[in-house]
């Protein structure tokens, strides 16, 4: 029996040597999907995604992170960024540890981010000053620029000289009648004056239906010149967008002159001041816009194009993105994913998940 506890003594022994050993007991701090107790968020303010009063922030994107860090245990701190580049800056730096927001998932940033599993899909739209969405209606202004441009200028000079010279003629003709021939036996109209008058008076009705078809084309041209409903339509217009962003990618390979801008408002600011003819930016974006301060003054032209998916960014090789898509998913299967976006963009259907 006593030889027996020195080796029990030996035994217990190598079992806490091989228990100490790193990686062989499980702990807290080596399991990947351990929730750590704040994750930081690099935002944009960029409404309906994120929008801030005072210290209160609100938008589809900040209650899609309320409901999962309710799920998870998360507790949020949040980091306001200026421009979308400075948030995805942020997370590659290491200062935050996720950008939220209107962020586009695209092949030229996933190797840089890990994203999370598509929050909404939506795409690209165009919106335009109240009325460009439709062909405009010339009114009395277009007539009279049109009557009066130098196309029409030469075709009135061209008319008048052919009237002038006729009348000259016939006048003429009737002096040499008249110094030839008694008044008194001088027939009302000579033959050649009469034909004279027939064959120009065809002319003028030619001239006249021809010159009335022309000008009645050039206003249907100018009608639906102003129409904008596609890309297509956006070349040689004054277009805006907000720079670094997936939009301005989107017109730069369309080769397409376009005025890029910090913030989404500044392109907003230039549809109200007539400086800017279109905007193109992300469709829950531009929508939310309409239904709120630019109801009225705006227009949405066409249909979304460029589809895309919106999505929250990791670091490369982070456990929280595995996390957030669990919640995300048990969001959408139990029906809370479908009350935020029916709070921020009308029915589910609407978002195009």
């Amino acid at each position: 029996m006593k030889a027996r506890l020195p080796a029990l003594g030996v035994v217990a022994l190598l079992i806490m040597a091989i228990a100490a050993l790193p990686g062989v007991t499980p702990s807290a701090s080596s399991d990947p999907s351990a929730t750590p107790p704040v994750v930081t968020v690099a935002i944009h303010d960029t409404a309906p995604f994120v929008m801030t009063q005072g210290s209160v922030k609100s938008g589809f994107t900040i209650d899609i992170l309320d409901r999962v860090s309710k799920r998870t245990g998360w507790t949020i701190d949040y980091l306001e960024f200026g421009t979308v580049a400075d948030q995805l800056e942020s997370v590659t730096n290491g200062r935050a540890d996720a950008a939220a927001g209107g962020l586009s998932i695209t092949s030229e940033r996933s190797p840089d981010f890990d994203f999370s599993q598509p929050t909404l899909n939506a795409g690209l739209q165009i919106m335009v000053p109240a009325g460009l969405e439709k062909p405009s209606q010339p009114g009395l202004a277009e007539f009279l620029t049109l009557l009066f441009s130098k196309a029409t200028l030469v075709w009135l000079t061209i008319a008048a000289v052919g009237v002038i010279l006729p009348v000259a003629l016939i006048r003429q003709v009737r002096r040499r009648r008249a110094d030839s021939m008694p008044a008194q036996s001088m027939p009302a109209q000579s033959w050649p004056v009469q034909v004279l008058a027939v064959v120009w008076a065809s002319v003028g009705i030619v001239f006249v239906a021809y010159y009335t078809a022309t000008l009645a084309a050039n206003l249907t041209v100018a009608k639906f010149d102003a129409k904008i409903s596609s890309p297509a339509d956006l070349f040689g217009k004054r277009v805006c967008t907000v720079a670094g962003t997936t939009s301005a990618a989107y017109l730069a390979e369309l080769g397409m002159n376009f005025e890029a801008v910090p913030r989404i408002d500044d392109c907003y600011a230039g549809l109200q001041n007539d400086s800017v003819d279109a905007v193109v930016y992300d469709s829950p974006v531009l929508r939310y816009y309409l239904s709120q301060d630019g109801a009225g003054s705006v227009a949405i032209a066409g249909p979304i194009f460029e589809r895309e998916d919106y999505g929250i960014a990791f670091r490369n090789g982070s456990g929280l993105r595995k996390q957030f898509d669990e919640a995300l998913l048990r969001m959408q299967e139990d029906g809370d994913y479908d009350l935020i976006i029916r709070k921020w963009f009308g029915e589910p259907a609407d978002a195009g998940r």
